[in-house]
């Protein structure tokens, strides 16, 4: 058995990661004349996470894979 009692998807994210994540969500909130505080912000904002805990780390890949253009 395992001595890890959590998967890397659980950890939590660093402040480097999270810089990440806000950049592309302001991107693409920006981008696709989102309201950033409305619901539809944080959707995408759980999405981007979601994907970046997945292994997805690359700004571009991030927009792209949310919805960005």
């Amino acid at each position: 058995m395992s001595d890890k009692l959590f998967s890397t998807r659980d950890e939590p994210l660093a402040s480097e990661d999270l810089d990440v994540c806000r950049r592309v969500h302001e991107a693409l909130c920006s981008g696709l004349k989102i309201d950033r505080s409305g619901k539809e912000a944080d959707r995408l904002g759980a999405l981007i996470i979601e994907l970046y805990r997945q292994g997805v780390h690359d700004e571009g890949q991030l927009r792209l894979l949310a919805g960005g253009r």
